[in-house]
């Protein structure tokens, strides 16, 4: 298999994701990434620049919706190898996110020759379910 060919490996992954200034302020660290069920795992710690408001150590949406669309994308990065742009997200909030490690997993639906298509589950320390998104890339080669 070419190395074209391998999907791109956790190391791999969490190098990209550090050479994005906005990815690496964020703080995501890659747990998993299984390229046979098409899956990445990773975790981001609670920063007070998060908070919904100052102190009470709730997320704020915004941060959430930003993690849900990159480890959406890296799910597929994980495959083709390189960034895709956003099509389309959508986030269902289901409980607050308080004083907690976000842990974020993204499985793809559809690594098609235009569109992709990825679930993601975000998950605090307890494993509750706290937020779901589905997102779709563009995965036409540039």
């Amino acid at each position: 298999m070419s190395d074209a060919a391998k999907p791109l490996t956790s190391d791999e992954l969490q190098r990209m994701l550090d050479g994005s200034p906005f990815i690496s302020f964020l703080g995501l660290k890659m747990l998993e990434a299984d390229p046979a069920g098409e899956k990445v795992t990773m975790v981001c710690e609670m920063k007070p620049e998060f908070e919904r408001g100052k102190g009470t150590g709730q997320w704020h949406g915004g941060p959430i919706a930003a993690i849900i669309d990159t480890v959406g994308d890296y799910a597929l990065i994980m495959a083709l190898r390189r960034p895709l742009p956003t099509i389309n997200f959508r986030v269902d909030y289901l409980r607050p996110a308080i004083k907690t490690k976000l842990i974020t997993t993204a499985t793809v639906r559809r690594n098609g020759k235009s569109v992709g298509v990825v679930d993601v589950d975000v998950f605090n320390e307890q494993k509750a379910l706290l937020a779901i998104g589905r997102a779709t890339y563009s995965t036409l080669a540039a």
